[in-house]
C-alpha cells in the first residue's frame, strides 16, 4: 500500500506561514469517512456503539466529529471524564475503563452516570465502599490469560498483562454483584494491540460470546452488552494490507448469530473502543529539516522530536516519512531522522532510505493521529506543538495552540522565578 499524505506541499507551504512547524494536522474528510464505515459495518446490531478511546487523541474538536456518527467516549482518567462531561456527554455515552483507580475518580464517574468497567475483582468491594452501593449497571474487564493467537500467528500475550479478571474471578464477581443489586451486566476484553488482520475481532467475539452464555447460565446475570474494546490496528508500514472494517463487522455478526442468538441473547449490544483505528491514519506530524550531520552515519535533524511523537523512541515503532515535493524522487539516501532531545533514542527513523533531504524540506511523518500528540511530554523543557484540522473544504482550523514557556512554568507560579520571568 502506497503511503500518500492527505495534505499537499502547496497546502503546507501556506499553512506554515501561519503555524510554524512542528505541528500535528488531522484530516476531517478521512475521519468522517472512516467513522461512517464503522457505523455501517456494525449496523446489524441494534445497540452498537463505538466508544472512542479518548486517550488516543483527547481533542474535543476531533471527538465532536465522531459524535456526528453516534460515538461515545471511553475514558481512563478523571481529566478524560471531565473533558467528556464538558462536551455534554453523560450517562451511557461514557465508558470508564481504568485501572488502579482512585476512589475520587469512581465517585466522579458515578456522579455523571458513566458506565464503570471494573478492572479487578477487589474493586467490587472497593467500589461498594466508595459509593455506598454498587450501580445498577456494571461491566467487568476479562483477561483469560495465556497467549492469544489467530490464524496468522501469535497476536499478544494476555497472561503478561496487568489488566482484568481471571475466568474464575469473573464468574464469582458476577455472582457477588448480582447479590449486591447489580441488574445490568457488561463484559469487556482487550487481548491484543494493533492487529492488522480481519480475524481479530471475530475470534475475540467468539471467545467472549461463549463465556457470556456460560455466565448467564451459571449466574443468572442479565448481560446487556459485550465490549470488544480496541486492538483493531492500522498499517504503519507500506507493505501491510489495511483492515477492512466491513469484513470485520460481518465476521462478528456471523459469530453473534452462531453463539448468542441460539442462547436467547440476540438482544445483547456490541460495543467497541477503538482509538488507533478511528484516528491514527488521519493525522500527520509535520516537521522541518533544519540540520544535516555527517559523522559515522548520515543524520537529518528536525525541529520535531520525541516530545511530539514518542512511539519510535519507546517502542521502536515504524512511522512512514514523506519528503514533501520529492514524492517521486528516488529513495537513494540512507538517513537517521532525529530530533533534538538529549536522548539517543530520539529518532523517528533509523537507516531509512529516503530522497535526498535538504535543510528547509518539509517532512510528513504518517499515522500520528492516535497516540501522537497525546503521548507528548515536556522533557528538556520542550513544548508540545499545535494541532490543526484540515477541513473538508480545504481550509484549516487551529484546534489546539502550541504550548508557550508561560504554560511550561505555570505550575511554578508560587515561586519568585515565575514573577522574574515576567509572567
Amino acid at each position: 500500500m502506497k503511503k500518500t499524505p492527505f495534505v499537499t506541499r502547496e497546502q503546507l507551504d501556506e499553512i506554515v506561514k501561519t503555524y510554524p512547524t512542528p505541528f500535528h494536522i488531522y484530516d476531517e474528510k478521512g475521519i468522517r469517512e472512516n467513522a461512517k464505515a464503522v457505523k455501517e459495518a456494525f449496523s446489524w446490531n441494534k445497540g452498537f456503539k463505538e466508544y472512542f478511546a479518548v486517550k488516543a487523541t483527547p481533542n474535543p474538536f476531533l471527538i465532536d466529529i465522531l459524535r456526528d456518527y453516534g460515538c461515545g467516549c471511553d475514558c481512563s482518567s478523571l481529566t478524560e471524564l471531565m473533558l467528556s462531561e464538558a462536551m455534554d456527554l453523560n450517562g451511557e455515552d461514557i465508558m470508564f475503563s481504568s485501572n488502579e483507580t482512585p476512589a475520587a475518580e469512581y465517585e466522579y464517574a458515578n456522579k455523571i452516570g458513566a458506565i464503570i468497567n471494573l478492572d479487578d475483582f477487589t474493586h467490587i468491594d472497593f467500589l461498594e465502599k466508595t459509593l455506598g452501593k454498587l450501580p445498577e449497571t456494571l461491566s467487568c474487564r476479562y483477561n483469560p490469560g495465556g497467549i492469544f493467537t489467530v490464524s496468522n500467528g501469535i497476536m499478544d500475550n494476555p497472561g503478561d498483562a496487568k489488566y482484568g479478571f481471571t475466568t474464575e474471578q469473573l464468574f464469582e464477581g458476577f455472582k457477588i454483584m448480582k447479590q449486591k443489586g447489580v441488574k445490568n451486566f457488561g463484559m469487556h476484553a482487550f487481548l491484543a494491540s494493533n492487529t492488522v488482520t480481519n480475524d481479530y475481532y471475530p475470534m475475540l467475539a467468539k471467545q467472549l460470546f461463549e463465556v457470556a452464555v456460560k455466565l448467564k447460565a451459571e449466574t443468572g446475570a442479565e448481560i446487556k452488552f459485550i465490549n470488544l474494546s480496541g486492538g483493531v490496528g492500522i498499517p504503519y508500514t507500506p507493505d501491510q494490507t489495511p483492515n477492512d472494517i466491513h469484513v470485520i463487522g460481518e465476521g462478528v455478526r456471523k459469530v453473534f448469530e452462531e453463539v448468542l442468538v441460539p442462547a436467547g441473547m440476540g438482544d445483547v449490544s456490541i460495543y467497541t473502543e477503538m482509538g488507533r483505528f478511528m484516528m491514527g491514519p488521519y493525522g500527520h506530524l509535520v516537521t522541518t529539516a533544519i540540520h544535516a550531520k555527517h559523522t559515522h552515519k548520515e543524520y537529518i535533524g528536525c525541529d520535531a522530536c520525541a516530545v511530539n511523537l514518542m512511539r519510535p523512541a519507546i517502542y521502536g515503532a515504524y512511522h512512514h516519512i514523506t519528503v514533501m515535493g520529492k514524492e517521486n524522487d528516488p529513495c537513494d539516501h540512507k538517513y537517521d531522522v532525529v530530533g533534538s532531545l538529549c536522548e539517543n533514542n530520539d529518532k523517528f527513523a533509523i537507516d531509512r532510505m529516503l530522497p535526498e533531504i535538504e535543510n528547509g524540506d518539509l517532512l510528513v511523518i504518517h499515522d500520528t493521529g492516535a497516540h501522537g500528540h497525546a503521548m507528548g511530554y515536556n522533557y528538556n523543557g520542550k513544548l508540545k506543538s499545535a494541532e490543526i484540522l484540515l477541513k473538508e473544504d480545504g481550509s484549516v482550523q487551529l484546534i489546539r495552540r502550541a504550548e508557550t514557556p508561560k504554560d511550561y512554568f505555570a505550575t511554578l507560579d508560587c515561586f519568585d522565578i515565575y514573577r522574574k520571568m515576567g509572567f
